[in-house]
């Protein structure tokens, strides 16, 4: 146990310095976009600040690594390549999630940007980072809200999609974590899920990614994680008491059938929804057999 706290501190201490360490120069090159908005500085401060966020996560790898941070199983990355447009999905059991997706897929696909909450940019010194590095911040009307005032019924989408405009020339990677939240025992029965270890996935918000990116995504990576062990906490894992992850990565073509207005196209709506409940039902059979139960 000792132990296990004694590595917990250390791997959070480095992390941590690692993170302040790679916010300066995020944080420098964020004001030379800002200050000097030209197509030439834009494209090269964003070529830099990528492979700054890209050290960031390698030193992270190492950390995790070094630390003895569990040993990752990967399926299905073979194929991956860094010059392609790519939606992601996952399941979400933990915060780990993301350091492991980290770990897999960094150097073998665009570094990963995930859709977030407009609100989440006044995050200290988080906030600016993601801002500099355009990671979209969307912002999404409340059924009530657009019940109230239906001017503002599509003004999300095109909000989002605005933000989005700056991923046309560069290849990128964005993260939807369809659950929209960490998978617990009492908010799976709260939700009465249909799957075994899932939660409900939300269609909306992967029509509304997908439509945000105007059709430039291409393909879909649909990852599952599995902690065999069981799901852990944060400093579970960064103590060593994670021994094993598996995670299983399978590349979908997506169409132009994928694309459509989910608010009022209801046959549109009904066919992604069993096409995205189809997915989470392969899913959670990957998971059974993994013997997650």
């Amino acid at each position: 146990m000792l132990k296990t706290i004694f590595l917990g501190v250390v791997s959070a201490v480095v992390l941590a310095l690692n993170t302040l360490l790679c916010f300066l120069p995020v944080l420098l090159l964020g004001v030379v976009k800002l200050c000097l908005p030209f197509p030439l500085v834009r494209k090269k401060s964003n070529q830099y600040l990528d492979a700054t966020a890209s050290l960031w996560i390698s030193i992270n790898n190492l950390v995790q690594r070094q630390m003895n941070c569990g040993k990752i199983e990967v399926n299905g990355v073979e194929g991956l390549v860094k010059n392609e447009w790519y939606m992601l999905i996952a399941n979400h059991q933990s915060w780990v999630d993301i350091l492991v997706l980290q770990r897999v897929l960094n150097q073998r696909i665009p570094f990963i940007k995930f859709f977030l909450k407009k609100e989440l940019i006044w995050v200290p010194f988080i906030g600016l980072a993601w801002w500099a590095l355009d990671f979209p911040f969307m912002r999404r009307f409340s059924h009530a809200t657009l019940k109230k005032y239906p001017h503002l019924r599509g003004k999300d989408i095109e909000i989002t999609k605005k933000a989005c405009e700056k991923f046309k020339d560069s290849p990128v990677a964005v993260m939807n974590f369809l659950e929209g939240t960490r998978f617990t025992l009492q908010k799976y029965h709260n939700q009465q899920s249909p799957y075994v270890n899932l939660l409900k996935p939300k269609a909306g918000g992967l029509s509304f990614a997908l439509n945000s990116m105007g059709g430039k995504v291409q393909k879909l990576l649909d990852i599952t994680i599995v902690y065999p062990d069981g799901v852990p906490s944060f400093f579970d894992y960064l103590g060593g008491r994670v021994k094993q992850v598996k995670v299983y990565v399978r590349e979908i073509r997506l169409h132009d059938g994928l694309i459509g207005d989910y608010h009022n196209d209801e046959f549109y709506k009904a066919n992604f929804q069993a096409w995205v409940n189809a997915l989470w039902y392969e899913k959670d059979k990957l998971m059974k057999i993994n013997g997650k139960v």
